[in-house]
């Protein structure tokens, strides 16, 4: 699956180093507003302990991990829905993606500017969102006006069209994502076509800054309301120092782990913990295949079932699905091989009703 999530955020905020940190590409991060002009796009690799296990296991020659594409969108401005900045061009931008990160400033520090020069995450978010109800807002005014004329016919679509357009509208005017909306088994088919921003599901990324005054840090009423915010909303956030991610980047295996002695960093925090909190957010998990010649992680929807899964791999494996041979990561490697899994009934043979999980092996059978 090629899914992207789009990096957001007011200018200055460390989108681009966050982006450098994940992807290791090299973008101009100059110390001003708008220095990324067009979408910078990297490929990351999921993190996963598993697959490396697996690899160990089959003594395989190739490994290859699940991946994210992060798109580096440039900065928003308030305004921007109404062309203000570079606003419009960076919108049709975020309009592409599946998901959005939305990096949030929560760092004091003089040495960096801030386009509303004070630092203020809650305010932040709400500009940026602000901009985004305002551009659905022109956008689903005008489909409205289509899909008026088309029920004059009595089209039964059309109507569930406008019924679903015009829920929208009376959310957006009230300052309500489009992502909280309840929509009905009808209208549901309608919504991907109306090309919504505010619908796509929304990862708020906490940029802290090492040597500077931290809000989550010193707990400041910022911060608390931040959180309260995210808690009331039912939101995902992430904290990362994206300038010490960067930096951890251009260090050796065994640098960076001095370094993150140093800096009191976990290895469960900062870039990994924000790529898994992606796959969160979009609600995906990872099933396995391994072998002599490759160990594999493929990324599906949560609540697939085995022929879905098998699209992953060729679109024959869903089509001509017959059955699957199914065992847990660990169980595999506790076992110590497939003919052992199997004689103590761990190894399942699965039809086309099977739910994959999380950290499955499989092999297709078509």
């Amino acid at each position: 699956m090629a899914l992207q999530i789009g990096i957001v955020g007011l200018p200055n905020v460390g989108k681009s180093t966050l982006f450098k940190a994940l992807t290791k590409k090299q973008v101009d991060c100059a110390n001003y507003p708008f220095c990324t002009i067009d979408p910078n796009v990297g490929v990351v690799a999921v993190p996963d302990e598993r697959l490396q296990k697996l690899a160990d296991f089959s003594k395989t020659k190739k490994i290859v991990p699940a991946t994210i594409e992060f798109v580096d969108i440039a900065g928003l401005v308030k305004g921007a829905s109404q062309g203000e900045g570079l606003g419009n061009k960076f919108l049709s931008h975020i309009r592409e993606t599946d998901a959005i990160a939305e990096v949030v400033r929560i760092f004091e520090d003089p040495n960096i500017i801030h386009v509303e020069s004070r630092i203020n995450p809650l305010s932040d978010i709400e500009v940026i969102n602000t901009e985004l109800i305002l551009a659905d807002l022109d956008s689903v005014t005008k489909q409205i006006e289509r899909a008026q004329r088309n029920t004059r016919t009595g089209n039964k679509d059309a109507i569930l069209e406008l019924g679903a357009l015009t829920k929208i509208q009376d959310a957006l005017k009230k300052g309500i994502l489009a992502s909280s909306i309840e929509f009905s088994e009808a209208e549901k088919p309608f919504i991907k076509s109306f090309g919504l921003l505010t619908i796509k599901p929304i990862l708020y990324v906490l940029n802290k800054k090492s040597g500077a005054v931290n809000l989550d840090e010193i707990n400041d009423e910022r911060y608390v309301k931040l959180i309260e915010f995210f808690e009331k909303n039912g939101n995902i956030w992430t904290t990362v120092d994206a300038k010490i991610e960067q930096e951890l980047n251009e260090l050796s295996e065994e640098e960076k782990i001095e370094y993150k002695k140093e800096l009191g960093v976990k290895d469960d925090g900062g870039i990994n913990q924000l790529i898994h909190k992606g796959y969160e957010l979009l609600g995906l998990i990872t099933y396995f295949t391994t072998g002599e010649t490759e160990a594999r992680a493929w990324t599906i929807p949560k609540n697939s079932a085995a022929p879905r899964a098998g699209r992953a791999i060729h679109s024959d494996f869903e089509e001509k699905f017959i059955r699957a041979e199914v065992i847990f990561w660990q169980d595999l490697l506790n076992t110590g091989s497939f003919a052992a899994a199997r004689d103590k009934g761990l190894l399942r043979t699965e039809g086309k009703e099977y739910i994959v999980k999380d950290g499955d092996v499989m092999e297709f059978k078509v």
